[in-house]
């Protein structure tokens, strides 16, 4: 049994002390760690006071509620899961934002983690999770069977080696415990040609809600996971590929039929996200959508038959293509 985080009950006086501390002592540009309080960019120092600011409602969840953070790290993917004394993570952003993933989890009151789910070798999921794993002890790391030559990818295998951290390959139908939640594998079926499609696919389900997590998956895994006979029906999407029109196939959002969609990615990206034709799909399904380029980080917290949100869906349907910044 994989050891879990021992986590002490304190009053909320306290709690709301201790999160008033982070927070203004993340607004001065410092950052707790191993070595105590180190000082941290300017840049990084303003994005983890937004990032603190949208949560803060989350101080007010019961333990017992599954909590999925959709923290916002710009052009990226990294989702950070509560569950009672559980923690996960599912990426960590690109190779700038691990300071602001470590922070985010230190002012969530996390200590270790049962799961860092790495989706995919690119950047800008796996860049931050070297500081992640360096600063946090994980019982073990998910990664596909799929490896890069870069440096970022490098940089996490040697941390991942230097702790010794187990690292498994997981198949399609392989079923993972989360506290009182569950999660299972619905991706890669296979090795791709591209990083994209070998994303780590995965369908959580806690009581009688699910959330379905793509990665950077495209049409391509989409249609195996189609075909695959695996349950794909969701509450919640997490959009493949950052609302890119490369993912979200018709037949794949009919399969999931989502209430919610959430897109990770930035304001003004270069790559247009997301695109015209998906955001279409969204609102002809009927789906309400939330994206971080606009609210900043997005949580959903469930008590097993409601999910509830800490802001309002996005009105404005608007794409990234007339939107980006180059």
């Amino acid at each position: 049994m994989s050891k879990r985080r021992k986590k002490k009950k304190y009053p909320a006086t306290l709690k709301l002390l201790c999160a008033v501390t982070v927070l203004l002592l993340g607004a001065a540009g410092y950052t707790f760690g191993n070595d105590g309080i180190t000082p941290i960019s300017d840049t990084a120092s303003q994005s983890a006071q937004g990032v603190y600011q949208d949560a803060q409602t989350d101080l007010s969840a019961n333990a017992g509620d599954l909590t999925v953070h959709f923290v916002d790290i710009g052009q990226g993917d990294c989702m950070v899961l509560t569950q009672d004394d559980h923690a996960m993570i599912i990426d960590a952003g690109d190779n700038d934002k691990g300071t602001l993933v470590q922070s985010y989890l230190e002012y969530l009151g996390i200590s270790e983690l049962d799961y860092a789910i790495l989706t995919h070798p690119d950047a800008d999921h796996i860049g931050g999770a070297d500081v992640v794993l360096y600063k946090f002890d994980c019982d073990r790391v998910l990664m596909p069977d799929h490896s890069s030559d870069t440096k970022t990818y490098e940089d996490v295998i040697r941390v991942i080696d230097d702790k010794q951290i187990p690292v498994e390959h997981p198949v399609p139908g392989d079923t993972y415990t989360f506290g009182n939640a569950s999660f299972t594998v619905l991706s890669p079926s296979k090795e791709y040609k591209d990083n994209n499609n070998n994303s780590i696919v995965i369908r959580l389900t806690y009581g009688n809600t699910t959330f379905l997590m793509t990665g950077d998956a495209e049409e391509e895994a989409e249609e195996d996971m189609l075909s695959s006979g695996l349950p794909l029906s969701a509450d919640v999407l997490k959009l493949g590929h950052h609302g890119s029109s490369s993912s979200t196939s018709d037949d794949f959002l009919s399969a999931v039929d989502p209430t919610w969609a959430v897109i990770s990615c930035a304001e003004g990206n270069k790559y247009g996200h997301p695109h015209a034709e998906t955001m279409n799909k969204l609102r002809a399904a009927g789906v309400s959508v939330f994206r971080t380029d606009e609210q900043g980080t997005i949580t959903a917290t469930t008590d097993g038959t409601t999910i509830t949100w800490n802001t309002s869906p996005s009105e404005t349907w608007q794409t990234g293509e007339g939107r980006s910044s180059e």
